[in-house]
């Protein structure tokens, strides 16, 4: 079996396909992101990451799947550099760390209001599951694009110069252009 069975396994044992989300269940909406950052050029673990990014719940999404305190199942399943971008993806405190990611790097950890500065490598991985994720929402869910469209695209717009090509044209697409 390949980490990507194992990984689906794990979190359809877990409920994920039992859980309501924007475009049917939440397992149908972590095999999206996985595939989306997959067709952006991402490796297997940022595309692990992807699949299994709500594992320890999120600032947007706060159903645990694992306890974050636990994270060494979710890091023999997906590996280690795949587990490290879900944890942080599930710590990040959204307001206090969005606006200045792109110029900053740094993040706070929603959970002890640590600042953690993201190591090199680390930062177009964590934009890209960020925009990829909410791209995925808003696509089945357009009253989500309704309500926050304008601050994504303004968002995504600033984080256009750290996130790949690839996924800023998606979100340009989606959402229209603002010029950035």
């Amino acid at each position: 079996m390949s980490r990507l069975d194992d990984a689906c396994r794990w979190l359809r044992e877990r409920g994920a396909e039992t859980v309501d989300h924007p475009g049917g269940t939440l397992y149908a909406h972590l095999l999206r992101v996985h595939d989306r950052l997959g067709a952006a050029g991402h490796d297997e673990a940022v595309r692990l990451a992807g699949l299994t990014h709500a594992a320890y719940g999120t600032d947007g999404f706060d159903l645990v799947l694992l306890d974050p305190a636990d994270r060494e199942p979710l890091r023999a399943l997906v590996g280690v550099d795949a587990e490290r971008l879900v944890h942080l993806y599930g710590a990040c405190d959204r307001r206090r760390s969005w606006r200045n990611l792109a110029g900053t790097g740094q993040l706070v950890d929603r959970h002890t209001g640590r600042v953690e500065t993201l190591a090199p490598g680390q930062l177009r991985p964590f934009v890209d599951l960020c925009v990829v994720n909410e791209l995925d929402v808003m696509a089945y869910d357009p009253t989500v694009a309704q309500r926050y469209g304008d601050y994504f695209r303004t968002l995504f717009a600033a984080w256009s110069p750290v996130a790949s090509p690839d996924v800023t044209a998606e979100a340009r697409r989606l959402l229209g252009d603002d010029g950035g």
